[in-house]
């Protein structure tokens, strides 16, 4: 099983109108701190505030008409997603989800005509049920990242960059289950072979990271986290987005909570942009240090479907707790 190039561009005509030719536009801040154009996908922008809709689209038109409905587990956007592609077809959506998803990305799924069912503190726990749903009622799981279809809509961002700016030297991308990364991963080096493309996570709770190291796909705890959109494990019966992974990405970066609260401060106060936090991990990971990356830079911002309250804590410079960690607060200054 695999994505390719020739799977991707169909998928461009799944979404066409819909969720494609989102806003890649530069960052002067960022240009300036790398001596390089540093360029911004706006899936922010999307109708449902992520890129998650792509994938979710390009994967329930891929259904035939006697379907009972479709579920997946989620950390909330691509719920979203798939309750959207859904209800544009008529069908019945249930999204599982664990208790460490924020309220705001339930609530956003709920308003679209879906199912929310909340099981556990792991998505594994929640997994427990689509199962369930899939066995006993028939209907059609589709995976936030180990499915081709999902993986080839996600891709669809890797051609647009490429499409505006064939020069791009490095693509820093989100790194959760891999759906996105090997997606942008594909399409890009198809396209222009020498392209860097380096996945990001959170340092508590990184399953493709983990699962890279040991060689085949582990368990790991989840962890409460700002870039909450980045949990959840690859699962251990992976099939697809694993191996895409170890063989597309030429690395993998970890940030701290510190780190990442430090990159929304300044998404928001040099570029103006509401973002979740594990849409930032690429321009703090460049900010901490950790990635010096080569010519052009382009990085996607894939989501705005946040707790405003904790973002405002953030922008705010004061304290954020998760579970059992406190972030400490820190007054934005931009050369910190």
């Amino acid at each position: 099983m695999d994505v390719t190039l020739a799977d991707i561009h169909a998928a461009a005509k799944v979404i066409r109108g819909v969720a494609d030719a989102t806003p890649l536009v530069p960052s002067p801040f960022m240009s300036a701190r790398t001596g390089a154009d540093f360029l911004l996908k706006l899936e922010n922008m999307q109708p449902i505030g992520a890129f998650k809709i792509r994938g979710a689209m390009n994967a329930v038109a891929a259904l035939g008409p006697d379907v009972a409905g479709v579920t997946c587990v989620s950390t909330g956007n691509h719920g979203r997603g798939v309750a959207y592609a859904a209800a544009q077809r008529g069908m019945r959506a249930v999204i599982c989800m664990s208790s460490l998803v924020p309220q705001a990305k339930v609530d956003g799924i709920k308003a679209l005509g879906a199912e929310v069912r909340t099981i556990g503190i792991s998505q594994d726990e929640a997994q427990v049920e689509t199962d369930r749903l899939v066995a006993e009622e028939g209907m059609v799981e589709i995976s936030p990242f180990d499915d081709p279809h999902v993986i080839a809509g996600q891709g669809t961002i890797g051609l647009e960059i490429m499409a505006a700016r064939p020069d791009i030297e490095t693509l820093l991308v989100p790194l959760s289950g891999g759906g996105l990364a090997a997606g942008i991963a594909r399409a890009a080096k198809a396209i222009k072979p020498g392209v860097k493309v380096i996945g990001i996570s959170m340092d508590r709770g990184a399953a493709m990271y983990e699962s890279l190291q040991a060689g085949k796909p582990v368990e790991v705890p989840e962890f409460a986290s700002l870039a909450d959109s980045l949990g959840g494990g690859i699962g251990l019966q992976n099939k697809l987005s694993f191996a895409m992974c170890r063989e597309l990405l030429d690395d993998v970066v970890l940030l701290s909570e510190e780190e990442i609260y430090h990159g929304m401060q300044t998404l928001y106060y040099e570029d103006r942009i509401v973002a979740e936090g594990a849409c930032v991990v690429g321009l703090a990971a460049v900010l901490a240090g950790k990635i010096t990356p080569i010519g052009p830079v382009a990085t996607t911002i894939t989501g705005r479907n946040l707790n405003m309250d904790m973002f405002t804590r953030i922008v705010t410079g004061q304290d954020v707790q998760l579970g059992d960690v406190t972030v400490p607060g820190r007054a934005y200054k931009a050369a910190s």
